[in-house]
């Protein structure tokens, strides 16, 4: 009889405001501009993206699932759910990583971490730090 939990879960999280979490970064000056450009170009490949919490918090829903009820194991195979909120930006994204890649093992999170870009992941592990 998980539906209603999960139904009431995501209602209450849905119902919650959020403040806005996204930081802007200052312009920078003037002259700094042009040298600022040429390391941009050359490291898109090795950055990761900045995550956006805002975009983060829409991405979380499902997450509230398991992660977001406090005490929750599953029936089968019995197992501790841990709880994601306020853990570092970098431990969650290396962790949605990591599943993507295999190395994690739960068929649940890999197939979560799977549909996610890198910019998803950025965001969720951004949205996620945030909270307490």
């Amino acid at each position: 009889m998980r539906p209603l939990p999960l139904a009431a879960c995501l209602a209450l999280v849905s119902a919650l405001s959020f403040p806005a979490l996204a930081q802007e970064a200052a312009p920078p000056p003037a002259g700094a501009a042009e040298p600022a450009a040429a390391p941009a170009e050359s490291t898109p490949t090795t950055a990761a993206p900045t995550g956006n919490p805002e975009s983060g918090r829409q991405l979380t829903y499902t997450c509230q699932g398991c992660h977001g009820l406090t005490g929750y194991k599953n029936a089968y195979p019995n197992f501790h759910v841990p709880k994601i909120g306020g853990q570092s930006a970098e431990y969650l994204a290396q962790a949605l990583h990591e599943y993507q890649q295999g190395k994690r093992k739960h068929p649940t999170m890999q197939a979560q971490a799977q549909s996610f870009s890198e910019q998803d992941i950025a965001d969720i592990a951004a949205f996620l730090s945030t909270l307490k």
